[in-house]
């Protein structure tokens, strides 16, 4: 079996974890395969939202997971989880399953709380989260209020200088939500550290990312 793990923007601590949490819930010896064009987050991040240039090449990954075999791929990347969803046709008439990571992450903050805090430290990032929150919100029939917060100032810091900022941040909404969500992958390594801080459910994508994964190879009849 080989899945494919799709990125637009990496660091070590997030390839590290979403790796982990895979290899946690897959059989021994699946095949992991990476594709990364970090060029694609940059594009976004410079003209503000998901053009057409790097949305096509993003597809264009996917569609090279699938020629390289791959049975299942999962999309890491939130700022870009809205090509993911456009391209779910293509993957039914495939039979190659394009998971999001952060879709079930937002089902479960919605039902955890009406108040969801909402943490990134990318403007392009918070805007198609906030939209996967509302869209699955009204899938299950629930009213949320959300109260976004982006972090300013966390690039270059080491993990513990990241996790003072983030708790800082998160200090300033939690008495006024019920959740707090991760818009990024490589904020997760802070999740316990704030949940323990302030006594709130947080929420970060890799662990969800993976279960789904699983059970959409599940659903395939792979697993």
């Amino acid at each position: 079996m080989k899945v494919a793990l799709v990125y637009t923007s990496t660091t070590p601590e997030l390839i590290e974890l979403v790796e982990k949490e895979v290899r946690q819930l897959l059989p021994q010896g699946t095949e992991i395969i990476s594709y990364q064009d970090p060029s694609i987050l940059a594009e976004v991040r410079e003209a503000g939202y998901v053009t057409a240039p790097p949305a096509a090449r993003l597809i264009g990954m996917y569609m090279k997971a699938v020629c390289d075999g791959a049975d299942a791929i999962l999309n890491i990347c939130s700022s870009v989880g809205e090509v993911a969803d456009s391209a779910q046709d293509v993957a039914r008439y495939t039979g190659i399953p394009i998971v999001r990571v952060d879709e079930d992450m937002c089902r479960d903050a919605v039902r955890q709380g009406k108040r969801i805090g909402v943490m990134a430290t990318l403007p392009t990032t918070l805007a198609p989260t906030k939209n996967t929150i509302m869209r699955v919100a009204r899938e299950m029939n629930q009213h949320v209020e959300l109260v976004d917060v982006l972090v300013d100032g966390g690039f270059g810091l080491d993990q513990e200088q990241f996790k003072e900022l983030m708790s800082k941040y998160a200090g300033e909404i939690c008495d006024n939500v019920d959740v707090i969500l991760f818009a990024q992958g490589s904020m997760a390594y802070c999740e316990e550290y704030i949940q323990q801080k302030y006594g709130k459910p947080v929420l970060s994508s890799p662990r969800f990312g993976a279960l789904a994964l699983k059970d959409a190879l599940v659903k395939q009849g792979l697993l």
